[in-house]
């Protein structure tokens, strides 16, 4: 049991994560799928990633995370960084920046009772060459497993930060904490939680951050960092979309993540390039890249508008996704255009 005393300027400073951090949510699924309990809860999902996890890039990557990461229970905290929460880019880039000495440290604590290798020796020492091989292990993970599920994940994010929100705004900070989790018990000025760690834990005023995730696994999370809030991830429903069978045409005819931006766009009814890149979970580069060949391949038009750029899917990006819309809100007309 873990045992968070939290004071009062720790109350005054209850929030929500913004939105889900692509590399964090990556692992933890990664870690959440291989637990056939907590699988079985989401079968459609877990049949999905295991198709793809099979098959091309995404088998190596697969076996990397395996190999590096224990098959349950606490993760090192490095790699889910509270920094790099805009895109996947700048979540990779984190986990590579942590000193030598934290790595060292998380790494030999989550190996207890795991048979050492050479490449988790390795690891846990901090090589630079394993750390590469192992961010690029996550990215490939995220693109080909993930990705096609994020506009989903971000959605039912949104609406269970509002639901909460409500309670909060309802019933006060005992009421939300009450109705976060079963694992989760307000006893004042304690908020116990039955986590993968034990100690007792004193609020330093920064406050704490709530965030629901679906991949969380069968307990909560805690990330505790001096001079950061306290961050607490609890489990939430699986997106219903999110758990639909295998089998993506637009994904294999476009690329998975090229297929989630258009799928993006529609659902938004158009969104700037920052935006995109937020709601994508990829870096701004990256989002503009996507826009320009769906343009190019007259699936989208982006209209400049004051200082930014704004992509809207075209009625031919409409009718391959087969969503019927009209040319109105969130469908613009192709037109040569050469913005990104």
């Amino acid at each position: 049991m873990l045992r968070l005393q939290l004071g009062p300027a720790d109350l005054c400073r209850v929030r929500f994560g913004e939105r889900l951090h692509p590399v964090g949510t990556a692992l933890l699924a990664g870690q959440w799928l291989r637990d056939p309990t907590v699988a079985a809860m989401a079968p459609a999902l877990a049949e999905r990633a295991t198709a793809v996890e099979r098959t091309g890039a995404a088998q190596t990557a697969t076996a990397v995370l395996r190999h590096l990461l224990p098959e349950r229970g606490r993760l090192p905290d490095f790699v889910t960084p509270f920094d790099g929460l805009e895109s996947l880019a700048a979540g990779l880039e984190a986990i590579r920046a942590t000193p030598a000495r934290q790595v060292r440290a998380e790494t030999t604590a989550a190996y207890d009772g795991v048979v050492a290798t050479p490449l988790r020796r390795r690891f846990a020492a901090a090589d630079p060459e394993v750390l590469d091989l192992f961010r690029g292990a996550v990215g490939t993970w995220f693109d080909t497993v993930l990705a096609p599920l994020w506009p989903d994940l971000v959605s039912t994010h949104r609406q269970q930060v509002t639901f909460a929100s409500q309670r909060l705004a309802q019933h006060g900070v005992a009421g939300l904490f009450a109705g976060l989790h079963p694992a989760i018990r307000w006893r004042e000025p304690v908020l116990e939680v039955r986590t993968w760690w034990d100690g007792e834990v004193i609020g330093s005023g920064h406050g704490i951050i709530l965030l629901p995730s679906p991949f969380a696994g069968p307990r909560p999370r805690v990330l505790v960092q001096p001079g950061r809030p306290i961050l607490l991830v609890y489990p939430a429903p699986v997106p219903i979309r999110a758990d639909a069978p295998v089998g993506d045409p637009l994904g294999r005819l476009l690329g998975a993540t090229r297929a989630v931006v258009l799928r993006r766009l529609a659902d938004e009814g158009g969104l700037t390039t920052t935006a995109l890149s937020r709601s994508v979970g990829v870096s701004l580069s990256s989002a503009s890249e996507h826009a320009t060949a769906l343009r190019e391949a007259g699936l989208v038009v982006s209209d400049r508008e004051g200082g930014t750029v704004r992509h809207h899917v075209t009625p031919l990006g409409a009718g391959l996704l087969g969503a019927g819309l009209p040319t109105g809100a969130g469908v613009r007309p192709g037109v040569d255009g050469g913005l990104s």
